[in-house]
């Protein structure tokens, strides 16, 4: 009789034995008791493991569910499968010619349709019945490896053209391909080893398409809430109608051009946009004889400081006086500056701001007063007064930038029609394709990492390490009032994720494999192997990416 081979596994600094070829779904099983939340995939050694899996040597294992990032992402993109299939299930595979799954909008998802049906919340209510159906089936989500010229010739047959075409750019001879009831899909990413865990969800009719609700990191067992900001809505769709226009909707459409000589059009038209947009901006505010501040918010790695100057040689060219000023100046002295819960400074909220001060200063100016303006000495923690004096004649107006620049409780005593509020973000719209979407947060951090290790030496390890606490700051302080803004800025450039990638690729394959931080690097890295890289050659010196790789012609 053959002795059955066993494995050692830690859990919790705890070990155990199981045999050798137990699916890693057994063993989650065993310490599930111990988890509020479903647990979805396995952290072995640093390496993410679907469950299905089956364990092959001693490890550790660390469990990870829906309140870890890559958990909630796994659950996403197994929901968006479910989606796909009750989809195709209820208006009949051959009524759809296309579902793009567009871009994330207040904790759900925006969809596009089209085909020969109706769409209506009658039909999404029908869909959303047989994705319950196929959720209590606990149907099995079924991966395997494929050559990729296989793959290539079954999305062709299922009319799958943006797929075959994105795997026409691999290098790799194989593929892993998904499948559930008979319905096959080519995913960026991890699964959930059945349908059954596939349980809080909701369709929603929402503009000229649908949006699949979905639940949160807090609270994986509750539908988030729905909140969208219409105004970021309006410029992701025109943003998504301008790249469409141009035959760039996704990565494929991206490596075409690219393979076949044709990026710098690319680069030129997109910067052509841009600046035309900038212009159109520095237009509307020079009509508005009462504007004298014009504020400017977004989340990092937006580009901000490379659109106010931008911003001002417009205005400059409509006859207008622009004079910057950071709000970072008006930081209150460090040992006034409140604590957050674990007793760190509080450098993100209100708080850490002197709004009295502010205020004061801005309608001094607004009244004709000379004012002299602070500098924030960072290494002091202390404003300092340096003779910096600033009066405010006709035709001058000041360039504002940062974080509470859209919150009226920090420009309290301004009139409203003083202000003109800018909201500036890198709303990517390129997805890799029609059901693998690219979230914007992946293309800001992109950029910073390369602008990280450029300006201040950091490491692609500190930088993604810090990345969760600026998300939280900006979900704090500044997505809340995107939509009081007057006008919506998007600063991403459907270029930039091939023009970055020789840039941080490097970076990010220096990130330790013993680190928290890999599992993270590991997934960017295989996402930038969608990308043909472009050069940096033909990149305009005022280009907005000149922030995040150098070379610009601003002190940015």
């Amino acid at each position: 009789m053959v002795k059955e081979k066993m494995a050692k596994v830690m859990v919790d600094g705890v070990e155990y034995s199981y045999p050798q070829g137990t699916p890693y779904r057994t063993i989650a099983a065993d310490f599930q008791q111990r988890f509020p939340h479903d647990i979805l995939l396995v952290n072995r050694d640093g390496k993410l493991c679907e469950l299905h899996k089956p364990l092959d040597r001693d490890c550790s294992l660390n469990m990870i569910t829906a309140q870890d990032i890559p958990g909630i992402q796994t659950y996403e993109r197994s929901a968006v499968f479910l989606m796909l299939k009750a989809f195709y299930d209820v208006a009949g595979r051959e009524n759809v010619e296309r579902i793009c799954v567009a871009y994330s909008l207040s904790r759900a998802l925006f969809i596009r349709v089209q085909g020969n049906f109706v769409l209506d919340q009658a039909l999404l209510d029908r869909v959303e019945v047989r994705m319950r159906e196929l959720s209590a089936q606990a149907l099995p989500i079924e991966k395997r490896s494929i050559s990729t010229d296989d793959a290539i010739a079954l999305f062709q047959r299922e009319g799958l053209f943006h797929k075959a075409e994105l795997l026409s750019f691999r290098i790799n001879s194989h593929v892993n391909v998904y499948s559930l009831d008979g319905f096959v899909d080519y995913f960026y990413g991890y699964m959930v080893p059945d349908t059954g865990y596939i349980r809080c969800f909701g369709l929603e009719l929402f503009e000229n398409g649908f949006v699949l609700r979905l639940p949160t990191r807090a609270d994986p067992a509750r539908l988030g809430d729905f909140r969208p900001a219409r105004k970021v809505f309006r410029e992701l769709y025109e943003s998504n109608l301008r790249a469409e226009a141009l035959n760039i909707s996704n990565v494929a459409d991206l490596n075409t051009a690219v393979s076949r000589g044709n990026a710098t059009p690319v680069i030129l038209t997109y910067e052509a946009m841009m600046e035309k947009k900038i212009g159109d901006i520095a237009a509307a505010i020079a009509s508005l004889r009462d504007v004298r501040f014009v504020m400017i918010a977004g989340p990092s790695s937006s580009g901000k400081t490379t659109f106010s100057h931008r911003l001002s040689t417009q205005l400059r060219a409509c006859g207008l006086r622009p004079h910057a000023i950071a709000t970072d100046n008006y930081f209150r002295n460090r040992e006034d500056t409140p604590r957050d819960e674990n007793g760190q400074y509080d450098f993100e909220g209100l708080g850490a701001m002197d709004v009295e001060q502010f205020n004061t200063d801005m309608v001094r100016l607004l009244n004709g007063e000379t004012v002299e303006l602070p500098t924030y000495n960072f290494k002091k923690g202390v404003r300092e007064y340096n003779g910096n004096f600033l009066t405010l004649g006709e035709g001058d107006v000041l360039v504002i930038e940062g974080i509470h620049c859209l919150n009226d409780q920090f420009t309290y005593a301004l009139p409203r029609e003083s202000k003109y509020k800018i909201y500036i973000s890198c709303l990517t719209t390129l997805n890799i394709d029609d059901h693998n979407r690219i979230p914007s947060t992946d293309a800001r951090l992109l950029r910073r990492i390369e602008r990280d290790a450029r300006t201040r030496g950091y490491s692609a390890q500190a930088t993604i390490k810090m990345w969760p606490s600026v998300r939280r700051g900006e979900e704090n302080n500044i997505f809340p009032f995107q939509d009081s803004a007057d006008v919506i800025f998007n600063s991403a450039l459907i270029y930039e994720t091939a023009l970055l990638k020789p840039y941080v690729q490097p970076l990010l394959f220096g990130v330790p494999r013993d680190s928290e931080e890999y599992i993270e690097a590991k997934r960017l890295l295989k996402f930038l192997n969608y990308f043909l890289p472009i050069p940096a050659d033909n990149i305009p010196k005022t280009s907005l990416m000149r922030e995040f790789i150098g070379g610009g012609c601003y002190h940015a």
